[in-house]
């Protein structure tokens, strides 16, 4: 958690060929300039190994938000004013490759020939950017490499990836409203599920939601109390007892369903989407959203609803409750698609048992270790939404609640099924406000009143061939210099 999002490219677009501005013949020139070293930028990203591209994001961001102003002033200028005018002088032509569409192999940019559609992917691209960069704050409390970060040092960690988890769900909501402004103007539909309106509001429900998981995971100790537990490098050795107010247990279950709600309203979008936009896409194979995505969005679903099922269990285990505790960790098991663990009065049958209990348990942590470890070095960790954690959470309380219960309190384990009728409603705690763009100054547009300069017209001498985006021969001579590139990776671009 977040979702790893693949970032799009896209091919040369040399815009004064296509666009004039009698207010601003600067313009069109000014804006193609800024897109070269975006276009180039994200080619490099994609030929980073998965460990690099991490500290890559921020320089990508400050090339992606210098160019969007620009191109948002451009596209503003084709609908006439007094201050600004844009003039289309001929079609353009170019491609974005999409990464949330499913399509026949060997497909792999879609030919496009509408400025607005140059907008959608690259607002999209910046949206995506956005979730990345919370995955980049969120990667020290996963990682098994180093200590485990101080509690100060968690929340403000957590706080920054929400920034961006907000930032990005107000780009998906921006985008889903100018799609449904551009439906009722243009007969054109979308090339590609990614940029239509279905699915650019699931995106933005989907970063709600995991804005909303992650408000209840700053200040939720029992998964940084396994995970400092887990962790080899962890120069900690007493860790306290986690414990958390009545209130605050109760107030925490809330949160997380208003999260699961979200995912929820995500994956009935992208469901949906695919009944309908992708029958108007008009291409075989290509009306599916990317399995991946729909996997994630069910499975942060499962993690909202089982989260809340714990802090449910947790607020009646306050109450001196252990049964229905112990009851609301299993219903939270079973949301998680997972089966209880055996408690101790079923393993009476002898110690032999016990001892095979004991190594397949020993075994079953190797192997999670090792996997973890995988996962991490490939950098997809987190894919599963935070499932495997919530789990080991769950099975470590149940396991503790269940040794007290046998050898204390003996109460009644009620059946979990029928305590999911009792879950409250949601309560929210972020709203998605309007995104606002950046838009050029006043400076820089009188700056553009004046005739183009010496700048080259941008990107209109590089190439375009997918073989050159896949790092094949062609053209690799003059990608040996790349905008915003480390010195010593020229291996991989």
């Amino acid at each position: 958690m977040p979702y790893p999002f693949t970032l799009p490219t896209t091919s040369p677009l040399r815009l004064p060929s296509h666009f004039d501005s009698p207010t601003h013949p600067s313009l069109p020139q000014h804006t193609s300039t800024l897109r070269a070293p975006l276009r180039s930028s994200l080619k490099h990203h994609k030929r980073l190994p998965p460990p690099q591209r991490a500290s890559h994001l921020p320089s990508l961001l400050n090339t992606l938000e210098a160019y969007y102003p620009a191109l948002l002033a451009l596209d503003a200028g084709l609908t006439p004013s007094p201050s600004l005018d844009v003039v289309l002088t001929s079609t353009p032509r170019f491609s974005w490759r999409p990464t949330l569409t499913s399509s026949l192999p060997g497909t792999k940019r879609l030919e496009l020939s509408s400025l607005e559609y140059e907008v959608f992917f690259t607002l999209a691209t910046l949206s995506y950017l956005h979730t990345l960069l919370a995955r980049t704050a969120l990667h020290p409390l996963y990682t098994t490499t180093a200590a485990s970060p101080t509690p100060k040092v968690r929340t403000t960690l957590i706080t920054k990836a929400t920034k961006h988890l907000l930032q990005s769900a107000q780009i998906h909501l921006y985008l889903a409203q100018r799609a449904d402004t551009l439906r009722t103007t243009s007969p054109l539909t979308p090339p590609a599920l990614d940029i239509s309106p279905p699915t650019l509001r699931a995106l933005s429900s989907l970063a709600h939601a995991e804005a909303t998981l992650l408000a209840v995971l700053k200040d939720d100790p029992y998964p940084a109390a396994l995970a400092q537990e887990r962790n080899e490098n962890d120069k900690e050795w007493m860790i306290r007892a986690p414990s958390i107010p009545k209130v605050r247990a109760h107030l925490f279950a809330r949160l997380c369903l208003a999260g699961a709600a979200h995912a929820e309203t995500a994956s009935s979008l992208l469901a949906g989407n695919e009944a309908t936009e992708g029958k108007l896409l008009g291409r075989v194979g290509a009306g599916k959203v990317d399995e991946g995505l729909v996997r994630y969005v069910d499975d942060l679903r499962r993690v909202g609803r089982a989260r809340a099922c714990r802090f449910l269990g947790i607020d009646r285990d306050l109450d001196g409750k252990t049964g229905e505790a112990i009851a609301w960790l299993r219903a939270g098991m079973a949301e998680l698609g997972l089966s209880p663990p055996s408690s101790s009065s079923d393993d009476a049958s002898g110690g032999k048992k016990r001892s095979g209990l004991g190594l397949s348990r020993l075994k079953s942590s190797i192997s999670s270790k090792r996997e973890e470890k995988r996962v991490e070095k490939s950098g997809d960790w987190g894919a599963d939404a935070g499932k495997a954690e919530e789990a080991r959470v769950l099975a470590a309380l149940e396991t503790k609640w269940v040794r007290e219960n046998d050898t204390v309190n003996s109460q009644h384990i009620p059946d979990p099924g029928a305590l999911t009728g009792e879950m409250p409603s949601g309560r929210e705690i972020y709203t998605v406000k309007a995104w606002e763009p950046v838009v050029l100054g006043g400076e820089e547009l009188r700056r553009l009143r004046g005739p183009p300069g010496g700048e080259g017209g941008g990107e209109g001498e590089g190439g375009s061939s997918d073989s050159e985006e896949e790092g094949g021969s062609g053209g690799r001579e003059a990608d040996r210099v790349v905008v915003g590139a480390f010195p010593g990776s020229g291996g991989y671009y």
